[in-house]
Order: C-alpha cells, then sequence, then structure tokens
C-alpha cells in the first residue's frame, strides 16, 4: 500500500465504512432527504426563473439582512434550497447531493437538518450584527449588504463538512474547507464568505460541547470500571 494509499485510509477511511453499508445496501433510497432536497431545489429554481414565480420564490425563501427578523426567521429553513444568484443552479445541486447525502447516511435525517439549519441560521445572524458593527469593525459589514438576498446551500453544506471532518476524525479535510473558507473572504470580501465562517464557528461550537460531553462520558464510565467492589 502507498503512502497516499495508506493516508487516505486513515482520513476517510471511518467516513467510507459508514456511507458504504447503507449506500450499498438501499442505494438511493438510503437517503431520501438529500434526493429530495435536490429536486426542491430544482423546482425552486425553475419558479425562481419565471415571471410569476420570482416573487413567490423570494417572499417565501427570501432573506435579507434588512428584513424585519420574524419574516426573517420563517423564510430561513426555505432559503437552504432556494439557489444563490452567484452560484451556478447545478453547483447547489451537487454540493446537497454530496455533502447532504454524506451526513444523512452518517448523522441520520434529523440531525443532518437540525446542523444545516444551525449553520444557515448561524450566518443570518452574523449578517445582521456585522451590519450593526459598521465597515470599520473587523467583524462588520457595510450597510449595503442589509439589502443582499441571501440564499443558497453553501453554508449549511460547509458547515456539515466540518462536522463530518471532526465526528470521523478527518481532520485534514475539515482543515482544508475551514482554510478555503478564510481565503475566500481575504480574496473576496463579501457576505456569503463572512458568513461561511460564522457558520464554521457554530458548528465549531457543537464540536466543542459534544467533545466535552464524550471526555466526560468516558470519565464516568473508567471511574465507574476502577470502583472498588462493594462489601457486603
Amino acid at each position: 500500500m502507498t503512502t497516499l494509499a495508506r493516508w487516505a485510509r486513515a482520513e476517510w477511511g471511518r467516513l467510507y465504512a459508514a456511507v458504504r453499508g447503507p449506500l450499498a445496501e438501499r442505494r438511493w433510497r438510503a437517503v431520501p432527504l438529500a434526493v429530495g432536497a435536490v429536486c426542491l431545489t430544482a423546482v425552486l429554481h425553475l419558479v425562481h426563473g419565471q415571471a410569476w414565480g420570482y416573487r413567490f420564490v423570494q417572499n417565501a425563501g427570501g432573506v435579507r439582512a434588512a428584513d424585519p427578523w420574524w419574516p426573517a426567521l420563517l423564510r430561513t429553513p426555505l432559503s437552504l434550497f432556494v439557489p444563490a444568484l452567484d452560484l451556478p443552479v447545478w453547483g447547489a445541486l451537487v454540493q446537497i447531493l454530496l455533502v447532504f447525502g454524506i451526513a444523512e447516511l452518517c448523522l441520520g435525517r434529523w440531525r443532518t437538518l437540525a446542523l444545516a439549519y444551525v449553520a444557515t441560521l448561524a450566518g443570518t445572524l452574523y449578517a445582521r450584527l456585522g451590519i450593526r458593527l459598521g465597515p470599520h469593525s473587523p467583524l462588520g459589514l457595510p450597510a449595503s449588504d442589509a439589502w443582499v438576498v441571501d440564499t443558497g446551500p453553501s453554508a449549511a453544506v460547509v458547515g456539515l463538512a466540518v462536522f463530518l471532518g471532526w465526528r470521523y476524525r478527518a481532520y485534514v479535510t475539515a482543515s482544508v474547507v475551514i482554510a478555503a473558507m478564510v481565503v475566500e473572504v481575504v480574496l473576496k470580501e463579501n457576505l456569503a464568505g463572512k458568513e461561511h465562517l460564522a457558520a464554521i464557528m457554530a458548528v465549531l461550537v457543537l464540536c466543542g460541547v459534544g467533545e466535552v460531553r464524550q471526555r466526560r462520558s468516558r470519565d464516568r464510565a473508567g471511574s465507574g470500571s476502577g470502583a472498588p467492589p462493594s462489601q457486603s
């Protein structure tokens, strides 16, 4: 086995093992969430491109920092599946099918949805905070970004990729995703790039909480197994 093959096995072996069984057994039936999300995104793209459907999609799934909080919060879940204006629809479909599919196989349907929503919501919340901080703050945004339509699956995809990298010890892959998002912000300082970093920060917090819980569980298990036998 070559050095590259050994590295790939160490990096992706756990993830591959988690995906291979369910996918080989059930094929596309193993990822109904990913398939449904791809179909929903494709339908919304087609409707959005029609004169009669543009306003409907914007009202149902378009989010801007300038919008009132509660309507924006209600639109946020659907905004994941409204393709971003600067991303080709095929790019959104590939992202959703690949990353959502792997996450669904590894984490389950509801946990995948929850993580995707947390990552997307983190980006939405950051946009509002950044505009309040203003362009002169390192974390701030210009006031014009309040009117940028904020849709697409990219924040959810980035968040899921980082979480899967942590969960299955693919640390190099997760680090590459994070580094790519940092480079994006450095080279092209825009709202989407900073929202991706906000999504990553939210997911890293969840990873940290999960790590602490795992350590406490191991400590309790270790202390329990090492306890002296009771005297009768």
